[in-house]
């Protein structure tokens, strides 16, 4: 199988339960309290390599207990962790999430060496023809930049949301936003087909070659040169969706380099993301590819 390589973060995940989200100034109690590891790249890569991909990551972690945690982590996965660099002075990145009882969370990460994810580091890296690239937006802006000048299959998660500079999107193979990234991207609120069809209109004409829109419960949409369609997603009980997407574009950029179809490598991330919200934490709920047989 083609390799991929998955650029991004890796953070320790601190994850608090709690029945709602508390307002501005109040102390709620009798939460649960759970630690797991997480962050954006690394959800994705641990995703990919559970079902089946052969993954290489690229990542920067504090010369810390998380940051050597991580690691081992990593390598029990079976992931390549040759590119994941330790930095001597910055900690390893931290998220701070809470997760009521409908299983919708909010997060606040402290980046640590996460930030240090510079383009430098990524000249020693070789990407062989026709690589998928998949990397999200935890790391600078500037290495994703470098990327997209290196590769003609990247595949860019465009999270946590923020604006994008054209010259960026006109090198994107496929980018994956929500609904909330999308609007950002786009200006156009997804609520049905026909707002997603007109969002990924707009980034297309930007340059991106594919567009996948991710709904939540309502499944994704898919636009490119030659098609487009929608798919449902399953009715599943959420008990935490903190790493829905990432485990969506994990089972993607697997599907892709195996030679499926867009239409089929949709449906299997979707399946893979609709199991992961039944479980709690991130790495923790990327289902394994013999759960999806």
């Amino acid at each position: 199988m083609p390799r991929i390589t998955v650029v991004g973060s890796s953070n320790t995940d601190m994850v608090v339960r709690t029945p709602r989200f508390p307002q501005a100034g109040e102390t709620l109690l009798g939460g649960e309290f759970f630690l797991f590891a997480g962050g954006k790249g690394a959800n994705q890569a641990v995703a990919a390599a559970r079902l089946g991909g052969h993954v290489r990551f690229v990542a920067r972690v504090g010369d810390d207990l998380f940051g050597r945690q991580a690691l081992e982590g990593f390598k029990r996965e079976g992931i390549d962790c040759s590119a994941v660099s330790t930095d001597p002075q910055l900690a390893s990145g931290t998220a701070l999430i809470t997760v009521n009882e409908a299983g919708e969370n909010t997060i606040v990460v402290a980046s640590g060496a996460n930030d240090a994810l510079r383009s430098a580091l990524l000249a020693p890296i070789s990407l062989e023809a026709n690589e998928y690239v998949l990397t999200q937006l935890e790391t600078p802006l500037e290495t994703v930049m470098a990327l997209a000048e290196r590769t003609d299959r990247l595949v860019l998660n465009p999270a946590p949301a923020r604006e994008l500079p054209d010259d960026l999107l006109q090198r994107v193979y496929l980018i994956t936003p929500n609904e909330t990234e999308t609007r950002l991207l786009t200006g156009v609120r997804v609520t049905d087909q026909q707002s997603a069809t007109a969002a990924a209109t707009l980034l297309r004409q930007k340059g991106v070659q594919h567009v996948i829109i991710t709904m939540g419960a309502a499944g994704a949409y898919y636009q490119g040169p030659a098609s487009s369609f929608i798919t449902p997603a399953p009715c599943v009980k959420a008990v935490d969706t903190t790493a829905a997407g990432d485990v969506f574009n994990g089972a993607l950029v697997v599907a892709l380099s195996e030679g499926r179809s867009m239409r089929d490598a949709v449906a299997f991330a979707i399946r893979a993301a609709s199991l992961s919200v039944t479980r709690m934490g991130a790495q923790t709920s990327a289902p394994y590819l013999t759960e999806l047989r």
